[in-house]
C-alpha cells in the first residue's frame, strides 16, 4: 500500500484529484461522488471453516459410499446402513412424515449454503471511499462506534452515550443531565454528522439521535 508522499503514490490536491474508473476509462470521478460510491463493494469473507466442514462431510460420505459399492462388486455383503436405507426407500411411502422432514431439512441446508455462497459476509467491516482504484480500505463497526461515541461525549451536557453502527444507520442514545434536551440533541447531531462524514465511508449511514434524562433514583 502506498501513502501520499512516497514514490509512486498519488499526490492529492486541495480541490480533490479525479480518479479513473476501474476499467481504465477516461471518465473523471471525484472521490466520494455517487459514481465512486457505486464501485465500492463489501468485503467478501473467506469462510474457511464452513468450506472445510462441507468438504470433509462430502469427502467422508462419498468415500464411504464408494467403499461399500466396491465391496459389493467384490462379492462382499453391503453395509447394514445401506441395506436398511434401500429397504426403507423401497417400502416407505414418499408422503410419510419422516421423508418429508428429511426433504425439508435438505432443502433448508441447500438454501443456507446458497446464501453463504452468494453473500459477501464480513458484516462487521464497512467499506470506505476509494481515492485510488487499486487500494481498498474498510472500517470496523466497533471502531466507528467508538470514534463517534468519543465525539459525542465532548458535547456539553452529555453524561453517557451509546452508539450502534449498522450498514445503513447509526443509532445514538445519549443521556443528558443538564441543558435542554433539544439543544443537546442539535449539538450531538451536528457533531456526529461531521464525524460520520470524516469516517470516509463509501455509503455514509443515516444518523438518528435520541436524548433523554437520566433515570431517577429511588
Amino acid at each position: 500500500m502506498t501513502t501520499p508522499g512516497q514514490p509512486g503514490a498519488p499526490q492529492e490536491k486541495e480541490t480533490g484529484e479525479s480518479a479513473k474508473d476501474d476499467d481504465g476509462g477516461g471518465v473523471p470521478v471525484l472521490p466520494g461522488s455517487d459514481a465512486d460510491t457505486e464501485r465500492v463493494r463489501r468485503f467478501w469473507s473467506v469462510r474457511r471453516i464452513p468450506a472445510a466442514l462441507l468438504a470433509a462431510a462430502v469427502l467422508g460420505g462419498a468415500g464411504l459410499l464408494l467403499y461399500d459399492v466396491a465391496a459389493v462388486r467384490a462379492d462382499h455383503s453391503a453395509m447394514s446402513w445401506r441395506r436398511e436405507l434401500a429397504d426403507a426407500l423401497a417400502t416407505r411411502p414418499l408422503d410419510s412424515a419422516t421423508i418429508l422432514a428429511a426433504a425439508g431439512a435438505a432443502v433448508l441446508l441447500g438454501v443456507w449454503l446458497l446464501v453463504l455462497a452468494s453473500t459477501p459476509g464480513l458484516r462487521g467491516v464497512l467499506p470506505m471511499r476509494r481515492a485510488h482504484p487499486d487500494v481498498r480500505a474498510g472500517l470496523d463497526r466497533d471502531a466507528a462506534a467508538l470514534a463517534l461515541r468519543d465525539r459525542a461525549m465532548e458535547v456539553s451536557g452529555v453524561q453517557s452515550v451509546k452508539v450502534t453502527v449498522g450498514r445503513a444507520k447509526v443509532a445514538v442514545r445519549a443521556v443528558s443531565h443538564f441543558r435542554p434536551l433539544d439543544d443537546v440533541r442539535e449539538d450531538v447531531e451536528s457533531v456526529l454528522a461531521d464525524g460520520v462524514e470524516e469516517l470516509g465511508l463509501a455509503r455514509p449511514p443515516a444518523l438518528t439521535v435520541r436524548v433523554a434524562r437520566p433515570p431517577k433514583k429511588g
